[in-house]
């Protein structure tokens, strides 16, 4: 019989507020605008440390902090062919195929390494953060790390991270 252990953590400070267009596939984007991102996590492992999954107190500020991270930022993505991205002295340049042109002061924007900044593409980005942040500070894995994003109430996405 195969057992396993989760915890779930959503706090109401896993959240920003940050802007963002999607670029499609056909060069078109949408108007730039911004969400108030909510965030939770589920962490899963196969066996108990000390009665625990992970400690509560361990993974919060984790989170929180990479939450804090795209907070009043307009998100980027670095990895987006329809892309075009410059940098000048204080500020980007992005250039999309519909010919819209953006001039941002760099500290207003965090450049993704990630295809297009859909929740689920920020779910994903949010995941490898977390897994790698508590790689770093405490050498532990969760069998699977699931990243939920919401953008507006009743409205999100999820990605989940197997170890392999």
């Amino acid at each position: 019989m195969n057992k396993a252990f989760s915890i779930r953590v959503y706090k109401q400070y896993f959240n920003f507020a940050s802007s963002h267009f999607m670029l499609f596939k056909d060069g078109s984007r949408e108007p730039l605008h911004g969400h108030n991102y909510r965030v939770q996590i589920k962490g899963n492992a196969l066996e108990l440390d000390n009665d625990m999954v992970f400690d509560f107190l361990d993974i919060k500020p984790i989170v929180r902090d990479i939450c804090n991270s795209l907070d009043h930022k307009l998100l980027i993505p670095r990895d987006n062919s329809k892309l075009r991205i410059e940098e000048r002295e204080k500020n980007f340049i992005f250039r999309t195929m519909d010919e819209s042109e953006f001039s941002i002061p760099k500290t207003d924007v965090l450049i993704l390494p990630i295809e297009n900044t859909s929740a689920e593409r920020i779910a994903c980005y949010l995941a490898y953060q977390i897994k790698d942040a508590v790689k770093a500070k405490f050498n532990f894995e969760f069998k699977e790390l699931e990243v939920e994003v919401e953008e507006t109430p009743g409205q999100s996405a999820i990605f989940v991270l197997s170890q392999d």
